[in-house]
């Protein structure tokens, strides 16, 4: 198995180009009062964990740049970035490097 591929029974996701593999942090189910939260009221998290990344963003000249973030990241990304998709029972967010404001 690649580097920068991620196994899910079997399954490879290969990000291509400057795109990221993203597992969405679980959304909280307390308020910080100690409310329990319904489904319909959770927001989703803007955090995650890179799971796999692509081979980098092309130059005009053809180089190819590597990615700044790296499998296992922490990161914080755009509300409206990405786009799910669920690979048997996983469920994880594909998007471009730029969407990810920050790694923590």
């Amino acid at each position: 198995m690649s580097k920068k591929a991620k196994s899910s029974g079997g399954t490879k996701i290969v990000p291509l180009g400057d795109k990221v593999v993203l597992k969405r942090q679980e959304a909280e189910s307390k308020t910080a009062g100690g409310i329990v939260l319904p489904d319909s009221a959770k927001d989703k998290p803007q955090k995650g964990e890179v799971i796999a990344i692509g081979d980098g963003h092309v130059r005009r000249d053809g180089a190819r740049i590597p990615l700044t973030v790296k499998e296992g990241d922490r990161v914080i990304f755009s509300s409206y970035a990405g786009d799910e998709i669920k690979i048997g029972d996983e469920e994880y967010l594909l998007l471009r490097e730029s969407d990810i404001l920050a790694i923590y």
